[in-house]
């Protein structure tokens, strides 16, 4: 486990959980202290410029990229007026570098073991094992799973 995978995870600790966010913010990692991380989680290449929003809920053996941006695509609106209720993503996805998830309304899921490809946006609920690309991201395979 890295150093920011590490300050991930304090973030969740009573005592310096602000200072570990804080750390994380100086390294160029925006996640912040509401968002529920599991174990096993990666931070490739330290994730610079990874923005997460508050309303995310990330599962077990999650791999996340530098770039990625996981926040609401209803900037245009407040955000007492948004009807974006998070992003929860599954286990086992992988977030390739530079891909955007942008939820509009209720929750959009990224399922078990789906890959959104670099570059992408995402902006639709994905199916488990999916993989998608392009802008917006499309559905363009299955991943195998591991035997």
């Amino acid at each position: 486990m890295s150093i920011y995978e590490k300050l991930v995870y304090l973030r969740q600790n009573k005592w310096v959980g602000k200072l570990a966010y804080l750390l994380l913010k100086a390294f160029g990692v925006e996640i912040p202290l509401s968002v529920k991380v599991g174990p096993g989680f990666l931070l490739h290449h330290g994730g610079m410029g990874v923005v997460i929003h508050p309303k995310t809920i990330i599962g077990s053996n999650v791999s996340i990229y530098p770039g990625v941006t996981l926040g609401r695509a209803d900037v245009y609106r407040s955000a007492s007026h948004s009807r974006f209720e998070g992003i929860h993503v599954g286990d086992n996805a992988i977030l390739g570098s530079g891909c955007k998830v942008l939820g509009d309304e209720g929750i959009l899921t990224i399922s078990n073991g789906s890959v959104v490809g670099a570059n992408a946006v995402l902006i639709d609920s994905t199916g488990e094992n999916e993989i998608w690309a392009g802008i917006p991201a499309r559905k363009v395979g299955l991943r195998e799973k591991d035997e």
